[in-house]
């Protein structure tokens, strides 16, 4: 779905790899890699998001 968005120009390239990061996050919290990513990385996931959810609403 994120390539889709980009593909039809909803959003641009730099917050195509921005999502495609948090996904990555996301994975290895719901593998249990804890070790992957520290705490900071976790509060820009939800800052991101949270700006994200506001930049582009449903």
């Amino acid at each position: 779905m994120n390539a889709d968005l980009k593909k039809a120009e909803v959003y641009d390239g730099l917050q195509e790899k921005e999502v495609t990061a948090w996904m990555g996050l996301r994975n290895s919290a719901a593998h249990g890699d804890y070790g992957a990513y520290d705490h900071a990385q976790v509060r820009r996931f939800l800052d991101g998001v949270q700006a994200f959810m506001k930049k582009y609403p449903a």
